[in-house]
């Protein structure tokens, strides 16, 4: 089993903001990394609907982007407002942060990410089991490993979150655009995204698992059939995703805001 952390979806697509626990799909080894192109090619987009939550142009703009292939110092910069240097160092994979992040926005409600896409680094330490054959499950001190992380999540001002990435979203949808969604609005997507792990269940613990070959599958099979993005969120343990959600929550309504402006 391959941990991963990552900033949560909207944490995450807000720029990298706060340092969220990801686990890579627990049936499933990572696979390669696609083409940037060719990313989204398993599940390619219906034909999009109109901007639901538009971010709308300012005129003139603040502060000109650079291109989205030079865009790593100014997103350093931007997250620097909200994280201390050594955190953006820990936590995050600054180099190519905005396509990292776009990826991994758009493939959390599906069944698993590819471990090579994800826009922050591993979480320390190894994955926790209790019990033996028959009767695995995840320990409850490894949820502990995700509590400095949900700390980092609470602590965030939405505001001010949300602040950079509308700051940033041209290059988050000239991203989204190269990824394979020539007519599709990131920040649409989102939204879908947030609402997706919203709806993550909070199973009683502990959390049965079993173990059909190398790797860790859930014994309950309505759990296991659940998006990357939600076994995410199980796997943090319910108090640290209780905090995740409470976080989204806020960005949600943050991001769905009428006139907000780039």
């Amino acid at each position: 089993m391959k941990n991963w952390i990552w900033p949560l979806v909207v944490v995450l697509i807000v720029a990298g903001v706060a340092g969220f626990a990801y686990y890579v799909n627990l049936q499933h080894p990572p696979a390669p990394p696609p083409a940037p192109a060719a990313a989204a090619a398993s599940a390619p987009p219906a034909a999009e609907p109109q901007t639901h939550y538009p971010i709308e142009p300012a005129a003139p703009p603040p502060k000109p982007l650079p291109p989205l292939d030079q865009s790593d110092a100014e997103v350093s910069e931007s997250l620097a407002a909200l994280f201390s240097r050594q955190t953006l160092i820990e936590m995050f994979q600054i180099k190519g942060l905005i396509r990292r992040i776009v990826a991994t926005v758009d493939n959390l409600p599906r069944d698993r990410v590819a471990g090579r896409l994800m826009a922050v680094n591993r979480v320390p330490g190894q994955f926790a089991i209790a019990g033996g054959p028959g009767n695995l499950s995840i320990s409850a001190g490894n949820y502990s490993r995700y509590a400095a992380y949900a700390r980092v999540a609470q602590s965030l001002d939405a505001q001010k979150l949300v602040a950079v990435y509308v700051h940033l979203y041209p290059l988050f949808q000239q991203a989204y655009v190269e990824l394979g969604y020539p007519k599709g609005y990131f920040n649409d997507r989102l939204v879908q995204v947030i609402d997706n792990l919203l709806a993550a269940p909070s199973p009683h613990l502990p959390v049965s698992l079993e173990q059909p070959n190398v790797l860790y599958t859930y014994a309950d099979p309505d759990l296991e059939s659940l998006s990357a993005g939600q076994k995410m969120l199980i796997r943090m343990g319910p108090e640290n995703a209780a905090v995740v959600k409470e976080k989204l929550r806020e960005i949600r309504a943050a991001v769905t805001s009428s006139g907000l402006k780039h």
